[in-house]
């Protein structure tokens, strides 16, 4: 059998691969990966709207390439995905900043800074396409002198430069090429603030990096909202596979009545908190994909504050099936089958925001307003609690002839009780407040807790009994700093 070599035609092959399916802004990731793997601290993406003259350029102060690097790092292929990488490196094909960058560019300029040696390289279709052949352009100094924000890089010990010109793919069917690139960088703010905010918040004792667009920084979002003092911390597992370690770390967000408009945000936006639940996924600490299960649960109302981060090193790409774009993985039958297991606790835990919110853990210090009953066939029920202190008071002002009165009206109210349109509010994205809030609720306190006294008597063991508990029951332990205040202003006056 005879060998022949077949070259793939270049302007066919490069103009299909810019179709692999890159947006602009996961395109503009690829490169702040690449800019990470350098050991980057500062990234500056700069971009510019010229009616002959637009571009896209990311500057960044990492360790930089020489000549023979950086042509190598030019070649599509560059390394091969099953080599073994640094365990820091977010790379995997040796594609993606050529295969990125053309997606969304005709022209791709690369300058990188070493030991004082500035060298250029340069990828243009049009040139490509004009002679048919894999034509990489080499600068000269003169033609690097005159490359947009090559002084910035020229300021710099070491860094790298990419820029892109000819934007094709922004200007396609836009009206304004300035609006439709301000748009673009927009979201790409957004996704950057997402995808790299464990390394924009500068986790402890992990390395860190700072990103600005036109010189604005770009600000970290916190899925987790790791800050909140009612998040919910679920017990963390690891699962080794293949001697690799992946960290399995479960989350539950507070109800949105606890969360404040800037934390909404931060977790996804009113909207988006549905969409937002399930699995996400980290590659050595950069967000590799979100906001599923992976089919081993449904999107639920009631599971939409439940989160799960999964860190995976990269030795396991190969068993994640990561694509080129690095935006899309599946976890492995191992993983999959361990991630089963606990979701459903997971999950459990997720609900029990919405059922029980608002109540304490430790059940048995607590006076609730209501009882929850659970019956033979695991039904539930909720009845008035009435053994509750302020009910009792009421009992005392009340004829006796007129208690059954009372207990029918209760029954009533537990009968009526909109249970459809309660869980149905509860699980939306709309917040359910209470009917009084802040200073009248307080007033309300203090009134409620005045008038009780005067009904059982304030120097009866009752009453004794009472201010003992205050803090401890409905409506009272809602701010149980004010029922302390109440009960010692009432023992002191």
């Amino acid at each position: 059998m005879r060998e022949s070599l077949l070259v793939p035609d270049a302007p066919t092959l490069l103009e299909s691969l810019r179709a692999v399916g890159y947006s602009f802004e996961t395109a503009i990731a690829d490169l702040i990966d690449n800019s990470i793997t350098a050991k980057a601290s500062n990234v500056s993406i700069q971009w510019r709207a010229f009616n002959d003259a637009s571009y896209v350029a990311v500057l960044d102060d990492g360790v930089g390439m020489t000549q023979e690097e950086l042509r190598c790092a030019m070649r599509h292929g560059s390394r091969n995905p099953l080599s073994e990488r640094s365990d820091q490196d977010l790379g995997r094909f040796g594609l993606g900043m050529k295969t990125a960058s053309l997606s969304q560019a005709k022209r791709l300029t690369v300058v990188s800074l070493t030991d004082g040696c500035l060298t250029g390289r340069c990828w243009d279709l049009d040139i490509i396409k004009e002679q048919g052949d894999w034509v990489l352009l080499e600068f000269e100094e003169d033609e690097l002198a005159i490359l947009p924000h090559i002084g910035d890089l020229k300021a710099l010990s070491q860094g790298a430069l990419v820029i892109w010109e000819k934007l094709d793919r922004v200007e396609a069917g836009e009206p304004s090429l300035e609006k439709a690139l301000s748009e673009r960088m927009e979201r790409t703010r957004e996704h950057l603030s997402l995808v790299f905010h464990r390394y924009l918040a500068k986790e402890i004792n992990q390395a860190g990096i700072s990103i600005k667009i036109n010189g604005a920084s770009v600000e970290p979002i916190d899925p987790f909202l790791r800050s909140h003092p009612s998040r919910q911390e679920l017990p963390t597992e690891t699962i080794h596979v293949e001697g690799s370690a992946v960290h399995i770390a479960p989350y539950i967000l507070p109800h949105l009545s606890k969360l404040k408009a800037a934390d909404v945000v931060l977790a996804g936006g009113k909207d988006g908190l549905r969409r937002h639940q399930g699995f996400y996924v980290y590659r050595n600490r950069r967000l590799i994909t979100w906001g599923t299960w992976f089919r081993l649960a449904r999107q639920d109302e009631l599971t939409k504050l439940a989160r799960v981060q999964v860190d995976i090193p990269n030795t396991l790409d190969h068993l994640w099936t990561l694509d080129i774009k690095k935006s899309v993985a599946a976890p492995p039958d191992a993983v999959r089958d361990a991630l089963k297991r606990i979701v459903g606790r997971i999950a459990e835990k997720g609900k029990k925001v919405f059922t029980f919110r608002g109540r304490s853990s430790d059940k048995s210090k607590i006076v609730h307003l209501w009882d929850r009953l659970t019956g033979r066939n695991d039904e539930i029920t909720y009845v008035i609690n009435r053994e509750h202190h302020l009910l009792k008071a009421l009992r005392m002002t009340i004829p006796e002839q007129q208690l059954m009165l009372l207990e029918r009206y209760l029954q009533a109210v537990e009968q009526a009780m909109p249970k459809d349109t309660l869980y149905a509010d509860l699980a939306s994205e709309r917040k359910v407040v209470e009917v009084l809030r802040d200073r009248e609720f307080e007033n309300y306190l203090v009134d409620l807790a005045n008038r009780w006294l005067d009904t059982v008597g304030r120097d009866t063991e009752e009453a004794l009994s009472l201010l003992n508990n205050l803090p401890n029951m409905e409506p009272f332990n809602r701010n149980p700093v004010l029922a302390e205040k109440i009960v010692q202003e009432i023992r002191n006056g």
